[in-house]
């Protein structure tokens, strides 16, 4: 079974115990079940899995972040929906990131669907966007993975100012918690982030540098495990 297949698998009964635990809380509560929509969004297979009551109901096309500007790796929630037009193909669903405005959009570009080609949002067809974006409530919960590695997708980056993402979010909690970074992590590698480096280096008998390579995150105790 392939890497995603796992992952799909995994989030499936997550999903499936999660909804066990809303039944006996809702039972418990208002006698009534109320457990409507999830996503799931694989950015290597550029593909969307609309899941409702934990069952999947379809299964869409899509395009992801590129390498450099990947998508947003985690459990997200749809906070905002609009019909935005321009190359948004005429429908938004905002996600409540962090680092920047990402979302499920449509496109201008239809080739640039099915292969990692975007800035980070979630493309999709426009007629098919359309049609989540009618059923797709505010509040539903977006999953997205891009790779076997978690916030690390498909592996280690070289990272510098100026870059965003998962990798850089997970990397400014622990900088946090080891005491050396001030602010509040954001998923942004800015003027913070590298005086936390510097810190971090100072503290560590390292050379004193303003990147996360590799063996800095290593370094950090980050390991990638499948």
């Amino acid at each position: 079974m392939c890497i995603s297949m796992i992952i799909l698998t995994l989030f499936i009964v997550s999903m499936h115990l999660t909804e066990t635990e809303n039944k006996g809380e809702s039972r418990q509560t208002s006698g009534t079940i109320d457990e409507g929509y999830s996503i799931f969004v694989d950015v290597e297979e550029s593909k969307l899995y609309l899941f409702e009551n934990g069952s999947l109901v379809n299964i869409y096309r899509c395009s992801g972040g590129k390498w450099s500007t990947p998508s947003p790796i985690g459990t997200w929630t749809i906070t905002n929906k609009a019909k935005w037009g321009e190359g948004f193909g005429g429908s938004w669903m905002g996600l409540n990131v962090p680092w920047g405005d990402f979302g499920i959009h449509g496109t201008l570009e239809p080739d640039s669907l099915g292969w990692a080609s975007s800035h980070g949002c979630i493309r999709m067809d426009n007629n098919e966007v359309a049609e989540l974006y009618r059923i797709i409530p505010i509040g539903t919960k977006v999953t997205i993975v891009d790779g076997p590695y978690g916030a690390f997708g498909k592996g280690f980056r070289y990272l510098k100012s100026g870059m965003y993402g998962s990798d850089v979010f997970e990397i400014q909690k622990r900088l946090k918690e080891l005491g050396v970074f001030v602010g509040m992590p954001n998923g942004k590698f800015g003027a913070e982030t590298e005086l936390a480096v510097k810190r971090y280096c100072k503290e560590n008998g390292l050379y004193t540098r303003k990147i996360i390579d590799i063996e800095l995150q290593k370094h950090m105790g980050f390991e990638l495990i499948e």
